[in-house]
């Protein structure tokens, strides 16, 4: 009898990262970490080397349809620039690489690169190199970008500790939303092409989906008010997800309380009234809104209490087989990833 094939989408994207790590040894001293983070980390003499790479595809991850050029490569750049962030760290240099097929003109590569050139230079990152090859299967954009951070401030998933604060920037869900937003044009379009697309009542939500940026900002400022977070994760694929991906490498359990979350206005009505959603499901599952979760020891609250753009959402604890959101009505349920999975069938 034939042994039974194991699909892909029974392991899903992190049980196959976890399933290839396994079969892997370092065998360098200056591999200081390799799979399971944000980033690689790398002996680079005084300072560690940080190093990751992101891949975007056509029909998954981005829809040329609605997706300009421009911001296309620019937010490529960013979901990189957003993991160097997530170990504590300052990018530097960026590699380029392209699949292309031949329905793309020099004029439509020159546009990408506008973006990814705008991108370069928001955030001092130097485009040093890459690839070009032929795709059968439209555009694949893979970006590898390298930043350093001293030895003693690298951070990773797995520091947070019991009582600790969990903090995350900005706002979450309107990546989402903007997403929503772009593909119920698309199909309205598809329906009546005379139709013409009605984005002026969303524009902060398509602009979260299309030109994220990345949270170097913070890092920058926690750095000058002496502060290291014990954990961090960018928030690629929802607030959940990533919650409990610092959960298990820290070895902890997590509390967070819905009317902590951030939720920017706009996106919680559109959410609620326009797309009839849970604006917290948005938020917990949504992802793509490249902002920051970490974790700080208390005594470092002080430093940053008043900080407009930094939340305290929750708590670290010891059982790390216990991850809550509280709600509203101090109803604890657990949280679950339901965020994007590469690998699911349809």
């Amino acid at each position: 009898m034939a042994e039974q094939r194991l699909e892909i989408n029974q392991l899903g994207e992190f049980g196959l990262i976890d399933r290839i790590n396994s079969n892997v040894e370092l065998s360098n001293k200056s591999s200081l970490f390799g799979i399971g983070d944000d980033a690689a980390v790398i002996d680079g003499g005084e300072e560690s080397i940080l190093l990751c790479t992101d891949m975007l595809t056509e029909g998954v991850h981005f829809d040329l349809s609605y997706t300009p050029l421009q911001h296309l490569g620019y937010k490529a750049v960013v979901v990189n620039i957003s993991d160097i962030a997530a170990m504590n760290g300052r990018p530097e240099q960026i590699v380029v690489s392209l699949g292309l097929s031949n329905r793309f003109s020099v004029e439509a590569i020159d546009t990408l690169y506008e973006g990814i050139n705008a991108a370069c230079k928001n955030y001092n990152v130097d485009l040093v190199g890459g690839d070009i090859t032929s795709s059968a299967s439209g555009l694949v954009i893979s970006i590898a970008a390298i930043g350093k951070v001293k030895k003693d401030k690298v951070v990773y998933r797995s520091g947070a500790k019991e009582n600790d604060i969990v903090c995350v920037t900005g706002d979450l869900g309107g990546a989402y939303l903007g997403l929503q937003i772009l593909e119920r044009d698309k199909q309205v379009f598809l329906t009546n092409p005379d139709m013409k697309p009605q984005l002026e009542n969303f524009e902060y939500m398509v602009g979260r989906q299309l030109k994220p940026e990345a949270r170097t900002d913070i890092v920058y400022e926690l750095a000058e008010l002496g502060i290291k977070p014990t954990s961090m994760i960018d928030i690629s694929d929802g607030l959940a997800s990533e919650l409990l991906h610092i959960s298990i490498n820290s070895g902890v359990g997590i509390k967070i309380f819905e009317d902590k979350i951030p939720i920017d206005t706009k996106v919680y009505e559109t959410a609620a009234i326009e797309l009839k959603i849970d604006p917290v499901t948005c938020a917990l599952n949504g992802g793509e809104d490249y902002e920051l979760l970490f974790t700080i020891n208390q005594t470092d609250f002080e430093k940053i209490k008043n900080h407009q753009d930094i939340h305290f959402i929750g708590h670290v604890h010891d059982n790390a087989k216990q991850n809550l959101l509280i709600t509203k009505q101090g109803t604890p349920i657990p949280l679950t990833a339901q965020g994007w999975n590469h690998f699911k069938k349809d």
